[in-house]
């Protein structure tokens, strides 16, 4: 008797915790929403200028992204977009590939200096890359990547070139891969660069998804790096610098609505990143090692 109410407060106890808890996540999710509500609301609203005086716009129109893709003399937003869109995707390409190799290396190869380089690069990525903006912005000016359709090189330069430092995830990763695979794959014939593309990678697709998804959104919501080194040419702009010009003082009263539009445009392709490839989010390494 005394063990079956034991129980049953037991059971109590635990749906209140859980009704409490999911209450608490309720409250913070309803928090988190309300601003994409009121950015996707706004972009469809019919009032002129960054005055808003309701939550709920008064009116709705398609206009402010027509504008948006339509009216290219003042702010050529497509141009800024596709500058974007082709960076990202060389800076996703190019920093998957060095934050996975750099990764591999310090999970799987031992070699002399292993540890203090990677101690090296755990501090380096603790500061900022913004302090360095002004000594890199002189360094693509020396080498003549600081002017024309060089500016696009140079941005996919600066964002790829230190992706390695951010390897601390991808490497606590492959440490959870059984080494007893590696060591059957060499047991076959297999060269190191085979054992990390036919068996540690297929094994490893979430820490690749992750991967792919914060190289892919460095540049696309990076604005420091990208208005230090496009400056006034607005032919290079990306979309962080032109929603950014939306909201400057000559051109907030007839662009801030466009503004909300192209917040919601530009989240788009990440959100459709995340769709194709949140099926990987799996576990690689369900039924790897048997018996």
């Amino acid at each position: 008797m005394a063990k079956e109410k034991k129980n049953s407060s037991m059971r109590t106890r635990r749906i209140i915790a859980d009704t409490v808890t999911h209450i608490v996540l309720a409250v913070l999710a309803f928090i988190w929403v309300i601003p994409i509500v009121w950015i996707i609301l706004l972009s469809f609203s019919t009032q002129k200028g960054s005055y808003v005086t309701s939550f709920f716009p008064k009116g709705y129109t398609l206009k402010n992204y027509v504008k948006l893709f339509t009216d290219i003399q003042v702010l050529n937003f497509p141009q800024m977009f596709k500058n974007t869109f082709i960076i990202a995707c060389f800076v996703c390409v190019i920093s998957t590939f060095f934050v996975l190799s750099a990764a591999y290396c310090y999970s799987r190869l031992r070699f002399k200096m292993r540890k203090p380089l990677m101690n090296v690069s755990m501090i380096l990525g603790l500061f900022p890359g913004f302090m360095s903006m002004v000594a890199v912005y002189y360094i693509l000016k020396a080498v003549g990547l600081s002017e024309g359709s060089m500016i696009r090189v140079a941005l996919i330069l600066v964002y790829s070139g230190g992706a390695a430092i951010q390897f601390t995830i991808a490497k606590g990763f492959f440490d959870t891969v059984p080494k007893s695979l590696d060591e059957a794959a060499y047991l076959d014939g297999a060269t190191k660069f085979q054992v990390f593309t036919k068996v540690t990678v297929p094994l490893s697709k979430p820490i690749i998804v992750y991967t792919v998804l914060t190289s892919f959104l460095s540049p696309w919501l990076d604005f420091i790096f990208a208005k230090v080194i496009c400056r006034a040419n607005a032919e290079y702009y990306t979309v962080s610098v032109g929603l950014w010009k939306m909201l400057e003082k000559e051109y907030i009263d007839n662009w801030y609505t466009s503004f909300a539009a192209g917040a919601v445009c530009i989240s788009i392709p990440i959100a459709i990143l995340f769709v194709i490839m949140q099926k990987y989010y799996t576990d690689g390494l369900s039924g790897a090692v048997k018996g």
